[in-house]
């Protein structure tokens, strides 16, 4: 897939929007995924005294999201995809420092996690879907308009986080809620002297 006109349109976009949206851009490729952690905490403290399999889908958002970026790293190392900032010529200038050479563009890792986490945090919690979806998308979005990915990069990582997330909630709430049980009920302590 080849999207170098759509990141050529969305960085020029960039260099001629206000200066208030590019900052905002430059903050929300990171502070997006700190929003997403910091709304696992309190998905968590709420799932406390709920049941236990509450409380295995709060485990399984940062589970999920670890699995998905190693995931994203796997395949990184196998495209071996230059960034766009250094790949695109005739392009407008990244609005933050192109990444060194080898750290490769695809899939976006940001968008991986960004769209893991709001997947297992809806999983979790369905009240956290109207902040957690928007946001992983926006994420996402700022990584090629700051200029460090390709429209297909981010999509790719849209894709797999939130793929990876389903399929790690799906796989390991039994597990893990059966393993909280044990934990409530102090069965953990002879499962653990055994």
């Amino acid at each position: 897939m080849n999207s170098t006109t759509l990141y050529r349109d969305l960085t020029d976009l960039a260099h001629h929007a206000p200066d208030w949206l590019r900052t905002l851009a430059e903050l929300g490729t990171e502070g997006g995924l700190l929003l997403l952690m910091a709304t696992a905490v309190p998905v968590w403290w709420r799932a406390r005294s709920h049941p236990a399999r509450s409380v295995a889908r709060a485990v399984l958002v940062p589970i999920s999201s670890a699995v998905a970026y190693l995931l994203s790293e796997l395949v990184k190392s196998v495209v071996d995809e230059e960034r766009p900032c250094r790949a695109v010529a005739g392009a407008a200038a990244s609005l933050v420092p192109c990444p060194p050479e080898g750290d490769w563009s695809f899939p976006s890792n940001h968008s991986t996690i960004a769209a893991a986490l709001a997947v297992a945090l809806a999983l979790a919690c369905r009240a956290t879907l109207l902040l957690a979806l928007p946001v992983a998308l926006l994420t996402g979005l700022s990584r090629v308009f700051v200029g460090v990915h390709y429209p297909h990069d981010v999509l790719a990582g849209l894709t797999l986080g939130a793929t990876a997330a389903a399929l790690c909630t799906a796989l390991l709430t039994r597990p893990t809620t059966n393993l909280v049980t044990r934990m409530r009920t102090g069965r953990w302590r002879a499962l653990v002297a055994a």
